[in-house]
């Protein structure tokens, strides 16, 4: 009995820690999402996890394999975002999750994402058209090359079980677009010994060619058809373009770089490709044209005018200068935080409409944060643009309507979705707002009843749609 009474002790004991170290776990989780709710960072900028309350059983198997660290923790007892902000859409969680209670979505309650309707194989409702990377929702690097590499992969096989080209649609497929899901895809169109062509309106590369020099391109090791894998998790901006020129050369791989795709046109089984040069027919055409080539601006007044800027290639060129930056994302706190280097020698101000960047890195964040301390970097928050003169740009915020000196204005306010290019395609946009039907929030919450796992709101219908896994 004595014995007995000693293992019961024990095991209570156990119990007890057990117990106190996951209530300890759950505060810490509830107190970060708490404060980030607080600074405006509670929501996630792009393809995110949402956690089924019902399969989730608090493994913690999702939370170390995040590779942007402190992201996920559990709180009444299921996965929960409790950085949102941090997330970038790797989706290691999703694959480590033993219940499959993660579902991987884009937008949220409050903010929908427009992007063009693509099934699991990355095929339109346009039976032939397909779409891979940025331009269906796929920002990061690793997730743009895996998917050029499926979706052409899917591409061979429908060719190989059908009939012959005819001479009315010689080619296989037709690649719009040469950024990573493009380069991947035309690297596997080659070892699939596709008839195809690759075109590109600039220079291989995609929107990497605009990052200013030396930018550090955080993205998870991956693996480059017909180079191998690429295991280094942060890369520059000239290394990647080399890895890249090194691939293109060996492999051979011709690109039709400086030939804009101009229209993509149904015809009888195939398509009619329409080029600044010529016009070409095929079975299939891939999509991978990103969003950066079409950006955002800002409809005022002015915004034309030529000290007015929408890419920052070569920072170290503007030097002595009154500098204003308009955004809050990444790309805007980068611009500013490269302009206001102390040797250029710049007076940098960003204006940003939010009161908070909940869209940018935690490094640019915190960068930016000692910036404004040391005074490099002026900030205008809760502030628009009104219009854009020779020289100056006048802003408003709650309180005034104020003139700004301007030698040059850099707009980063992101890229806009080429949806009337798709629509005159066929293909049909959707607004995600990207939470599983049901999905409580955690923090009020504790096992609310979600749709299945995998499942999210197309937003234009509200129906439920197959999700899916990036």
């Amino acid at each position: 009995m004595e014995a007995l009474a000693a293992l019961l002790l024990i095991f209570a004991i156990s119990l007890a820690a057990f117990i106190a170290m996951g209530a300890r776990r759950d505060r810490r989780a509830r107190r970060a999402l708490e404060e980030d709710r607080a600074r405006g960072l509670g929501e996630p900028a792009t393809l995110h996890p949402v956690f089924d309350p019902v399969i989730c059983i608090g493994t913690e198997a999702c939370v170390p394999v995040c590779p942007e660290g402190d992201v996920i923790g559990i709180v009444n007892g299921r996965g929960t975002l409790v950085h949102p902000s941090r997330c970038i859409g790797h989706g290691a969680c999703a694959s480590a999750c033993p219940e499959g209670a993660i579902a991987l979505v884009f937008g949220t309650r409050r903010r929908g994402v427009e992007l063009p309707h693509v099934e699991p194989d990355f095929e339109t409702n346009v039976p032939g058209l397909f779409i891979a990377g940025e331009l269906g929702g796929m920002g990061l690097i690793r997730n743009a090359v895996e998917q050029g590499r499926q979706a052409v992969a899917g591409i061979a096989a429908r060719v190989r079980a059908s009939a012959p080209s005819s001479p009315a649609h010689p080619l296989d497929l037709v690649i719009v677009g040469a950024g990573p899901a493009g380069l991947s895809a035309s690297l596997t169109a080659q070892s699939e010994q596709l008839r195809f062509e690759t075109f590109e309106q600039d220079r291989f590369g995609g929107a990497v060619l605009s990052y200013p020099r030396q930018k550090l391109i955080n993205s998870a090791p991956f693996r480059m058809p017909h180079y191998g894998r690429i295991p280094v998790r942060e890369l520059s901006k000239e290394e990647l373009l080399q890895i890249w020129s090194h691939t293109v050369l060996r492999s051979g791989l011709r690109i039709r770089e400086r030939e804009r795709v101009e229209a993509v046109e149904r015809v009888e089984s195939g398509f009619r490709v329409v080029t600044a040069r010529a016009e070409y027919a095929t079975r299939h055409v891939l999509l991978a044209i990103g969003r950066h080539g079409s950006p955002r601006k800002l409809d005022v007044e002015g915004e034309d005018l030529p000290h007015v800027t929408y890419a920052l290639v070569e920072p170290e060129r503007v030097r002595s200068q009154t500098v204003v930056v308009v955004g809050g994302g990444n790309a805007a706190l980068e611009a500013a935080l490269r302009l206001a280097d102390p040797s250029f020698g710049n007076r940098v101000t960003l204006v940003h409409r939010g009161a908070h960047f909940g869209r940018a890195s935690v490094a640019n964040r915190e960068q930016l944060e000692s910036c404004v301390r040391d005074g490099t970097v002026r900030l205008r928050l809760d502030t628009t643009v009104e219009r854009i003169g020779p020289g100056r740009i006048t802003v408003r915020s709650a309180s005034a309507t104020e003139p700004l000196r301007a030698d040059r204005v850099f707009v980063r306010i992101g890229g806009r979705l080429a949806a009337s290019w798709l629509q005159g395609m066929g293909v049909h946009i959707e607004t995600r707002f990207g939470t599983a039907a049901g999905d409580p929030d955690p923090l009020r919450s504790g096992g609310a009843r979600s749709a299945r796992p995998g499942t999210q709101v197309d937003g234009t219908t509200g129906a439920r749609r197959p999700g899916r896994r990036a």
